[in-house]
């Protein structure tokens, strides 16, 4: 394998590898059961207990 074949399987395969894991952490940032996990995260640096 040269050079120019692993640049060229990266440029094409590693768009599509980057945009389906962009998809999944989006997908897990919303899903509905984590929304609780979020919110006690959002508000971790106003509580007052140390």
């Amino acid at each position: 394998m040269s050079y120019e074949d692993a640049s060229t399987f990266a440029n094409s395969w590693g768009l599509v590898y980057l945009v389906i894991l962009f998809l999944g952490v989006c997908a897990y940032a919303f899903w509905p059961s984590n929304k609780e996990k979020f919110d006690e995260a959002a508000h971790m640096p106003l509580d007052e207990e140390k």
